[in-house]
């Protein structure tokens, strides 16, 4: 099992924290598009929670049927703690990365 985190799965994990459990399918892509300017698409999403999940480091459950919906429930996703520990670290590694690289950055 992979023991680092691609960036849309940072950023996946980063719209849970923020959406606090009313973590769904189109409120993630609503934080993740707002917050980043970039398209994704619900598939992506969902295909990258599921890996996440079989990974144990978010889980889901399903809420309520709704009329709104058809009858469909949505599915809340929650960071488990393992997976707020991989995220935590992914972001420590990039900052030891960058740390004092933005001047020279900017001038290339």
């Amino acid at each position: 099992m992979r023991t680092y985190l691609g960036e849309f799965e940072q950023l996946l994990l980063f719209a849970l924290i923020q959406l606090d459990g009313d973590a769904y399918g189109a409120e993630i892509r609503r934080v993740i598009e707002g917050k980043t300017g970039r398209a994704v698409s619900p598939g992506a999403i969902y295909t990258a929670l599921d890996r996440l999940e079989t990974r144990r480091l978010v889980s889901s459950t399903l809420g309520e049927s709704t009329p709104q919906r058809g009858g469909k429930r949505k599915r809340y996703y929650r960071l488990e703690a393992p997976g707020a520990e991989l995220l935590r670290r992914s972001q420590e590694a990039l900052a030891r990365m960058a740390r004092g690289l933005k001047p020279r950055l900017d001038t290339l």
